[in-house]
């Protein structure tokens, strides 16, 4: 038989002890691993009478390439094999497989090649043995702990040396190429990964079988249309991609060149830009005047660090949609199928990548500007990109939808006896760094709830202060002469007016007395006026025990007591148990936002 021929023409002895310890550790593998069932003993056997050489070794050159008129079987075997085992003499192996023919060296691939013609030397060369060919980056790609193996290389030169025949059998099943490449360390597992990874790097493995031919795959058509892509062509595609992704929650305006290309205009605007971070001018400047409205500018950037991958992802997809409509491709159905495969993979993930390329936001701050980080986005997520920032501004409280009175208060009221509304609402939209409201009717409404609840008043700045409500529900328009009024005001108001009404009741009383005492043959009795005293209160001490959402109740109480006190102060004191909260977020949520309402800790434990 072949198998002992080979074995006494290239060894002088074999260790059978070893031969068949190494023999049953691969069998006792191969059947675990689900590859041998009722022809493992079979398989034994073969494996026995071919050691060191596995007995796909044997059965590809002998049967296949021999198969070849120029091949001469017995003596080109022989041939062969007598340079494979001198190139593995210095290495430690257990036997040697069909995928330890190593291509790279010039004898072994020369004599394989002059069967099948010289244009198999690139082939070899871009897919298989070239740092930069596609078995190399598999080797890379796979799990550090089977680097040691070059898988990439070992299954791609198997598929290779199963691919010729000189009866035009060709190519394998995945059960005999895990055969063939598997040893007693490595999972059989990891060649259904190996395969799936060179699928998508080699450019001549046929696209729908394990065999190598020397037309380029549909992988080969796809690079060489990317390299046709023009960077004109991706920037516009980028621009498409973008403006797909608007759904007006946001006035957008997509790589301004110049300040001037973005209104000056009390709207919240995104503006998303070209450039890693927004040139200082663009928040300050509008053409050859400064900018008024700079609060209201959100600038989303891209990352430059995801510039190359999301690049790549844009030219790809356009040098798919490129091979799709190109008619005079004659694609297969499979090709065909894989193609639209994997446009509509690249379609579904587009938002994704958009998404992970634009998630800088940068806002108005008081010094530059404020940086934020919205991250990568959560798989599948179908949300415009003008939804996204807002609704991630918004959780982070940088967008409000109203603002609380009694901030309004406490930011322009303290130490004030009244302020104008709409110099209030201009310095929500001028003033980088200050709070950030979703609309001009959010403010309205922010206003009249402070009116309502008695925070402050509302009134109007003609030639005088003129006082009209608190806790009643104005109709507010913005106008100029329009202003909330400290509520001390009114009290004061209303302390005058009850004086005065004191005064007329006791003079009409004064005048009664005085007519009843002058009247003749009525009753002497003098009319006495009891005035009984009303009982107050000039301090009051009030420990409350709230209950969970009433909290604002109490803020109403305040308001009220503002009326009727020129001093009060209120301390709270904060328990909380029965869960937890990370360092993290206590110092985000918790003492950031005491911070913004100005709120001091006086005493501060934490456990």
């Amino acid at each position: 038989e072949i198998e002992l021929v080979v074995r006494k023409r290239l060894f002088s002895s074999i260790d059978e002890r070893e031969a068949k310890r190494a023999v049953d550790e691969f069998v006792d593998h191969a059947k675990a691993e689900g590859l041998l069932a009722e022809d493992a003993e079979s398989y034994r056997q073969r494996f026995l009478r071919s050691y060191p050489f596995k007995p796909e070794v044997i059965e590809v050159l002998y049967r296949r390439w021999g198969s070849f008129p120029t091949f001469q079987r017995t003596r080109g075997v022989l041939r062969l094999l007598a340079l494979v085992v001198h190139n593995l003499m210095h290495k430690n192996l257990p036997f040697i497989r069909i995928c330890d023919f190593d291509l790279k060296v010039d004898e072994i691939r020369r004599e394989l090649i002059k069967h099948i013609g010289q244009e198999w030397d690139s082939v070899i060369a871009q897919d298989i043995t070239a740092g930069d060919s596609g078995a190399k980056k598999v080797d890379r790609s796979i799990p550090a702990s089977y680097a040691p193996y070059s898988l990439g290389t070992a299954v791609s030169t198997a598929i290779f040396m199963m691919s010729f025949s000189g009866r035009g059998e060709r190519g394998c099943s995945i059960r005999e190429l895990k055969l063939a490449t598997l040893l007693p360390d490595i999972t059989s597992s990891i060649i259904d990964t190996v395969v799936t990874n060179l699928r998508e790097m080699l450019f001549y493995l046929a696209d729908d079988q394990l065999y190598f031919t020397n037309q380029p795959n549909l992988n080969r058509i796809i690079v060489l249309r990317e390299e046709n892509v023009e960077e004109k062509k991706i920037y516009e595609a980028e621009l498409e991609m973008i403006r797909a992704r608007i759904k007006k929650k946001l006035k957008v305006y997509i790589h301004p060149k110049f300040p001037k290309d973005i209104p000056d205009t009390e709207d919240l605007k995104l503006v998303v830009m070209d450039s890693p971070k927004p040139e200082k001018e663009f928040l300050t400047e509008y053409g050859e005047n400064p900018r008024v409205y700079r609060n209201v500018l959100i600038f989303l950037c891209p990352d430059e660090g995801q510039k190359t991958h999301f690049h790549a992802f844009v030219r790809r997809r356009l040098a798919l949609a490129s091979i799709k409509a190109d008619k005079s491709l004659k694609l297969t159905e499979a090709q065909k199928g894989k193609l639209n495969d994997m446009l509509n993979n690249l379609v579904e993930r587009e938002y994704e990548e958009l998404r992970k390329y634009y998630r800088k936001i940068f806002l108005p701050a008081k010094a530059d500007f404020k940086y934020l980080d919205m991250g990568i986005p959560s798989y599948g997520e179908k949300k415009s990109l003008d939804e996204d920032v807002y609704d991630f501004l918004k959780r982070n409280g940088e967008i409000l939808e109203s603002i609380h009175p009694q901030v309004i208060f406490e930011r322009y009221l303290v130490g004030e006896n009244y302020v104008k509304i709409l110099d209030v609402f201009k310095s929500l939209l001028r003033t980088p760094g200050e709070l950030r409201l979703a609309s001009r009717e959010g403010f309205i409404k922010s206003i009249v709830e402070g009116v309502k609840s008695g925070i402050f008043g509302f009134g109007h700045l003609r030639a005088n202060l003129e006082p009209e409500c608190i806790n009643c529900s104005p109709e507010i328009k913005l106008a100029e002469d329009e202003v909330i009024i400290k509520p001390e005001l009114f009290r004061e108001k209303e302390l005058g007016g009850d004086e005065a009404k004191i005064e007329e009741t006791e003079e009409k009383i004064e005048k009664v007395e005085k007519e009843d005492a002058g009247r003749v043959g009525e009753s002497k009795e003098k009319i006495e006026v009891v005035k009984i005293p009303r009982r107050t209160f000039r301090t009051l001490y009030l420990k409350l025990e709230i209950p969970r959402g009433k909290f604002a109740d109490v803020g109403k109480l305040q308001q009220y007591l503002w009326q009727k006190f020129g001093d009060i102060q209120i301390e709270i004191s904060i328990k909380a148990s029965g869960g937890e909260i990370s360092e993290q977020e206590y110092e985000d949520k918790v003492i950031e936002a005491l911070k913004q309402a100005k709120i001091r800790i006086v005493e501060e434990r934490r456990e």
